[in-house]
């Protein structure tokens, strides 16, 4: 195989840590790997952190309107920078501009989905996908009735979160060097809804944690991760909570917690690839990718406030060992359909 020239678009701060261990592969193989990245939450701070050379290009709106403006305007210059940069094949992580730029200029692309609610998304990328990545407890039907051809998907044991793992080494420390200090015996991470998805229909000024931190505070030191400013304020000076601007090592923080209350989704499965307790009170569908874990007894979820509660107090006295979870190696199966899509696109 000749040396490829590979384009990853990453669209959202998770991906940087799921695509970093595949950079690396893909490099240790001796391919070019060229990236690009929108300017959103803290993408290019973590893109930094990990030492990835990157391109930025666009941005994300939050109104529908915006959302569409910087969408259009995105998949423009994308195409402008890409089309003279002889891409042999691309690869992306739910960005709806890749796989139209990409389908655009006649250049092969790999798609990795892990959100079977994001329907606006999916309608507008999978009809142009040439090789989808999904986990093996999606149902497939979800990806079809898009227009995804059954015969180009790729399946595996496990969650995309099974990648961001790589290279991991906990810092006992890192509360200390956090500056917390823990009084109470007990440490809660939680992490807000992601307010601004397309997918989710929430008000960005308000949280479903709120009464969760009412309830909770006075029995445990409660550390939060906003996923911008406004929801950093909302729990700003409430007694025993803790704000934690990113970016910060949060896989040791998940670590080091007793339990993790998440309205979210990417970093209840850390934690739960991590052993330690988790509760979802995501806000919107179950998705499938959590349902992985909660069959596992990894996860627990509900969006009752009484019984969060009593799921934390129970959880807390709980000092059973985790398990370890059994997947796949899913940098492998990725790398190797680069490889194998390069072949069927550009050896006929």
């Amino acid at each position: 195989m000749k040396t490829m020239k590979i384009w990853i678009d990453i669209v959202n701060s998770p991906h940087v840590r799921f695509f970093n261990g595949i950079i690396k592969k893909l490099r240790e193989d001796g391919h070019e790997v060229l990236i690009t990245a929108r300017d959103f939450s803290n993408i290019h701070d973590l893109l930094d952190i990990f030492q990835i050379k990157y391109t930025s290009i666009g941005d994300h709106g939050v109104t529908l309107e915006e959302k569409l403006l910087s969408s259009t305007k995105r998949a423009y210059e994308l195409a402008n920078f890409i089309k003279d940069k002889n891409i042999d094949i691309a690869i992306t992580k739910h960005s709806i501009e890749l796989p139209r730029v990409a389908f655009g200029l006649g250049i092969p692309n790999i798609f990795i989905l892990d959100n079977e609610h994001a329907i606006a998304a999916n309608k507008l990328t999978l009809p142009l996908v040439n090789k989808l990545i999904i986990p093996e407890i999606f149902d497939v039907w979800n990806t079809i009735k898009f227009g995804m051809n059954p015969n180009n998907i790729i399946r595996y044991n496990g969650t995309c979160e099974v990648t961001h793992l790589e290279d991991f080494k906990y810092n006992p420390d890192i509360l200390d060097e956090l500056s917390i200090k823990t009084d109470k015996k007990h440490v809660i991470l939680m992490r807000p809804e992601p307010s601004l998805a397309s997918y989710l229909d929430t008000d960005c000024t308000k949280s479903v944690l709120t009464p969760i931190v009412d309830e909770l505070k006075d029995i445990a030191e409660i550390l939060i991760i906003p996923r911008f400013k406004t929801q950093g304020e909302i729990f700003k000076d409430i007694p025993n909570v803790h704000i934690i601007q990113p970016p910060v090592d949060t896989f040791s923080l998940m670590k080091r917690a007793d339990l993790v209350i998440g309205a979210g989704g990417t970093m209840n499965r850390e934690a739960a690839l991590l052993g330690t307790d988790v509760i979802s009170c995501y806000p919107g569908s179950q998705l499938s990718v959590d349902t992985y874990y909660i069959k596992q007894g990894r996860m627990m979820r509900s969006k009752n406030l009484d019984e969060i509660i009593k799921l934390s107090k129970e959880l807390l006295d709980d000092n059973t060992p985790k398990t370890e979870i059994k997947t796949d190696n899913l940098i492998d199966i990725i790398v190797d359909t680069i490889y194998k899509t390069y072949d069927e696109y550009h050896e006929k």
